[in-house]
Order: structure tokens, then C-alpha cells, then sequence
């Protein structure tokens, strides 16, 4: 919290040293038997779905200033916990996230999604729509394979 406000570490903040941090070997290996799963995050559900290729059309504007469309081709995947309470609706609503995404789609200019500024907003609105639809905070990220614009 000190990094984003600027201000200092309180000295019972500023990284303690135990004796599980001290003794963690990089070697790779798991919590030892006397650990008692200390230090060791729970383990996560992940599931990856991808969807079915999505072309739409959406607005541009040519060099001239003359109004046009392009075609916008994307290839995605969700990526959710199964252990968040309500993922197990991700799957039966896999269609009504597709058509959630698509309008959203549809509404894009061609400008919206250049640069990398352009690609962080889509996933989270995507994102965002996912977890709309799903009723939950299972969806954890949007995993985008192609994004073409022609």
C-alpha cells in the first residue's frame, strides 16, 4: 500500500522474516510434511473455455474522412474458478456470453482498439460482461488468440 500512496512502510509491515521464509529452498519442491501448508496459496480450479470465432462488423473511418465499415475477427477464450460459488452457470451461459460480447462488438469503432491501451480496455469490458452474465466472480481473466481488423 506504501508503493501506491507514497508514504512509509510501518517497521511491523516492512517484509518479516520468519522461519518459513527464511528456510524456502528455490530448489522447486513442495511444503515439507512439518509445514502444515504454510506459506502455500490454496489451490485453484482454473478452467479455460474458449468460444467460437466471432466476426462482426464495426465502424471506421477512411483517411478521407468517408464513413465505412470493417470486419472485426476474434478468437477468445474465458478463463474461470471452478471454486468461486457460482461458476457452475459459466457453461449453460455460454451462449448468452457470446451474444453479450458480439453487441458489444458491434459498437466498437476501429479506433477503439488500436494500441495496447486498446486491447486492455476490450478485455475488461469483456471481462466485465462475463461476469454480468455469469452472476459471479468466477471469470478471473479474458485470453484473446486472434484479434484481426480488415
Amino acid at each position: 500500500m506504501a508503493l501506491l500512496t507514497g508514504g512509509e512502510v510501518p517497521a511491523a509491515e516492512a517484509a518479516p522474516e520468519t522461519a518459513d521464509h527464511a528456510s524456502a529452498e528455490p530448489s522447486g519442491h513442495g511444503a515439507e510434511a512439518g509445514d502444515a501448508g504454510h506459506g502455500v496459496a490454496p489451490k485453484e480450479q482454473i478452467v479455460v473455455t474458449p468460444f467460437k470465432e466471432i466476426i462482426v462488423n464495426i465502424a471506421a473511418t477512411t483517411a478521407t474522412g468517408r464513413e465505412t465499415t470493417r470486419f472485426l475477427k476474434l478468437n477468445l477464450a474465458l478463463v474461470y474458478d471452478e471454486a468461486v460459488p457460482g461458476a457452475d452457470q459459466i457453461e449453460p451461459r455460454k451462449l448468452f456470453l457470446r451474444d453479450s460480447f458480439q453487441e458489444y462488438l458491434r459498437q466498437l469503432n476501429e479506433v477503439d482498439l488500436q494500441g495496447s491501451v486498446g486491447l486492455v480496455n476490450l478485455k475488461s469490458e469483456l471481462l466485465r460482461r462475463a461476469r454480468a452474465i455469469s452472476d459471479s466472480d468466477a471469470p478471473q481473466e479474458i485470453l484473446i488468440a486472434d484479434l484481426i481488423v480488415q
